[in-house]
């Protein structure tokens, strides 16, 4: 496209083609900072930095959406900017609070720890610097954990030895405050027995014989570590490293499930695992396209189950999408943060590059599945177009999010100070005239009030069928065994968290309901005349 005016700085103008063309970048005198020299800066206005409009940029910024581009300073700013706008506006760590960063050892985990070092850091030197004014505040402790999964991903000893003595230094390295590093192994969920979790463990993963639903099953089992790392450690947050990239193929996989479980897409392949394979999903299209309109109005009689497939929507993935995208996960007793929501993977790779931020990888095995589709759909997008990730998480950002997703409430009264001076203020808030919320208890997604069971309360007494019925449908098709005469065995080998929160998940509405009209009933000394 034409450019009508010598500012233009907008990226993917032609001027910047005629530019490289007429003066070529020389190459034979390079920065030691990653920067280009900028003598001849008047010369290469297309090559300069878009804020400083004074260094010359890096080629890395092509993540960026505007097809921008920064210099080393101001592309470091930029992202930390982001992190740090993230946490004050959404109130994400308070100076009272004891933060645990989930470190797995990989980029988006590495910038997490390294960022919520900067800020405590940075809090440390003004507290230290107050001493002689007001110290109320106090300044947030922080530490790391790190889920050992050798028990079901085999990695040789000494390579893991060598993986965890790094991250130990990368931890330990850091300046003060002190921060601690904790190594968990996953069949902890368990018990504190590892040989017998470790055993129980294998024995659940290898019940499970979708491969989607597998891998789904092990990030829940990751989040249960961690709430029992954070909650024995005393920790009041826990930060995870989710970035806009690994939340728009969340974003992807969620509804992808929701459509291979809830949808006529299920009924289309009625006698398939719901971790549709590719393959075949072709095949039975090329039969249609050859069967003609026979085919088609079998597929339609299928199809005209509206009742079934509002039940399957409301109770599947699609329901509880919003809860997982956005800043503030409060479902869980240890809230979970999300501070780089708004970074790319990319931005987070040129970083660790450019500050020279070590990364270990130690359990690096490709995602499998429908997860791992998503993700090479969507690498392929980000290809063709730098901002289709984002695009993908600012649509789905429109989705209302629940009472859930916010910071609750202090009582300390710093926290109180603090969320009132920095919270966003949140549209949507909790009414107590609502029932309480009812979540899967194995993926603990958010379900439907209306189409949540309650039998089995009353005696405390539950079968297999009862807790089927507390799960929403992706588990249920997914993760739990099809064979009726598996699902005991399945429910006797789950951890006794899973089990806890079906038992109070189901009877949660009922209490509520009790609360609601305890003012009408009758007492146990009324004889009701």
């Amino acid at each position: 496209m034409a450019c009508n005016t010598a500012t233009c700085q907008s990226g993917g103008c032609y001027k910047d083609t005629d530019a490289e063309q007429q003066h070529p970048i020389n190459e034979q005198n390079p920065s030691t900072n990653g920067v280009a020299p900028s003598e001849d800066n008047n010369h290469h206005p297309s090559n300069l930095c878009l804020k400083c409009k004074t260094n010359k940029s890096i080629a890395a910024t092509a993540a960026a959406e505007n097809g921008g581009r920064f210099c080393v300073d101001c592309f470091r700013g930029n992202l930390f900017g982001k992190f740090r706008f993230a946490v004050t506006s959404n109130a994400l760590i308070s100076p009272s609070d004891n933060v645990l960063v989930a470190f797995s050892g990989g980029p988006a985990s590495r910038v997490a720890l390294q960022f919520v070092h900067e800020i405590q850091h940075k809090a440390q030197k003004n507290f230290d610097a107050s001493a002689s004014r007001d110290r109320s505040l106090p300044v947030f402790g922080v530490g790391a954990a790190f889920i050992d999964e050798s028990a079901i991903c085999p990695v040789s000893s000494n390579e893991f030895d060598e993986a965890l003595e790094d991250m130990r230094l990368i931890v330990t390295n850091l300046a003060p405050p002190r921060k601690k590093f904790h190594v968990v192994p996953i069949e902890s969920v368990y018990s504190s027995d590892c040989c017998n979790g470790r055993d129980r463990l294998k024995e659940l993963l290898n019940a499970v014989s979708d491969v989607t639903g597998r891998e789904d099953l092990l990030v829940h089992l990751r989040m249960l570590c961690l709430q029992k790392i954070a909650l024995e450690n005393g920790y009041t947050k826990l930060v995870i490293g989710s970035c806009t990239s690994r939340i728009a193929c969340h974003i992807l996989a969620a509804t992808v499930k929701e459509e291979s479980t809830g949808s006529p897409l299920a009924w289309f392949m009625p006698n398939e695992s719901p971790a549709l394979e590719e393959g075949k999903l072709a095949e039975r299209w090329d039969s249609i396209a050859v069967g003609g309109d026979a085919d088609l109005e079998e597929l339609e009689k299928q199809m005209d189950l509206k009742a079934e497939a509002s039940r399957f929507f409301l109770e599947g993935r699609g329901y509880s999408l919003a809860a997982d995208i956005q800043y503030v996960d409060a479902r869980w007793e240890i809230p979970v943060v999300l501070p780089l929501r708004d970074c790319l993977m990319q931005e987070l790779n040129v970083l660790c590059m450019l500050d020279s931020l070590k990364t270990v990888e130690v359990f690096n095995g490709s995602r499998v599945g429908i997860n791992g589709l998503v993700t090479s759909f969507v690498k392929l997008l980000q290809e063709e177009n730098p901002s289709r990730e984002c695009t993908i998480a600012r649509t789905a950002g429109k989705l209302t999010p629940f009472h859930f997703n916010k910071i609750p409430e202090a009582d300390d009264c710093n926290d109180h100070l603090a969320i009132q001076r920095r919270q966003k203020k949140f549209n949507l808030k909790p009414n107590e005239s609502l029932p309480p919320e009812s979540f899967c208890p194995i993926c603990s997604s958010p379900l439907n009030n209306s189409f949540t069971s309650v039998s089995g309360c009353e005696n405390g007494h539950r079968s297999p069928e009862d807790f089927i019925a507390t799960c929403c449908t992706s588990c249920q098709f997914q993760i739990l065994p099809s064979e009726p005469s598996a699902l005991g065995h399945f429910c006797s080998i789950l951890p006794q968290q899973i089990v806890d929160q079906a038992k109070d998940g189901s009877c949660g509405n009922q209490r509520w309901l009790r609360e609601q009209i305890k003012d009408c009933l009758l007492s146990d000394s009324e004889d009701g005349t």
